[in-house]
């Protein structure tokens, strides 16, 4: 499993989070338009925000961990699929060796044998590799959950009503003034959390 299939996804996953609304717009029949100035908020605090994902990918404690993780159980099993794989051909060359001096119905009943040890090991190494993408399918719903409850409560204590989300690979975001990014305090308010997590295990 390559590290950097796993950050792309795991960018993809922050971008979905990280683009959830906490906007309710109030609709009041029977009234009229509201001005440019009943529009805008009470105390000229912006309502919309957004946050760098690549940053958030590349600083989020919780994501290096899940990161390595991830790629400690891709090598477990890269190494173990590839164990199996060396002592099957180990065990091919032998009976090549002596396949010449074998009678007949031994040459069949080993080639048979090792035709049902190949397929074994195909069914092993396709088990092994579903079982992987289970696994990063299982973190990245859990980052997900993660970003988007913390999401959700950090807008509703900002007062924000918008929350989105940019990146170099998928930019949601052209532009924004610089005093609307809350990337460094979402990710300093994240860690905070996941390292009193950790402590507390």
């Amino acid at each position: 499993m390559k590290k950097a299939s796993i950050i792309t996804k795991c960018t993809l996953g922050l971008l979905i989070a990280g683009s959830m609304t906490a906007c309710n717009q109030n609709k009041t029949a029977g009234t009229t338009a509201a001005t440019p100035t009943a529009a805008s908020s009470a105390d000229n605090k912006e309502t919309i925000v957004f946050i760098n994902s690549d940053s958030l990918s590349a600083k989020y404690a919780y994501v290096k961990d899940m990161d390595k993780r991830l790629s400690d159980k891709g090598n477990a099993a890269k190494g173990d699929i590839q164990s199996k794989g060396e002592a099957f051909q180990r065990e091919v060359a032998e009976y090549q060796k002596s396949a010449s001096t074998l009678p007949a119905d031994q040459r069949q009943t080993t080639e048979q044998r090792l035709q049902r040890e190949q397929q074994q090991l195909q069914g092993y190494q396709q088990n092994a590799q579903a079982e992987l993408q289970n696994q990063q399918t299982a973190e990245m719903t859990k980052l997900y959950d993660k970003i988007s409850e913390f999401t959700k409560a950090y807008a509703k204590e900002k007062g924000y009503k918008l929350v989105l989300t940019y990146s170099k690979t998928n930019t949601n975001v052209l532009y924004g003034d610089p005093s609307l990014d809350v990337t460094a305090d979402v990710i300093k308010r994240l860690n905070d959390a996941y390292t009193k997590d950790s402590t507390t295990k």
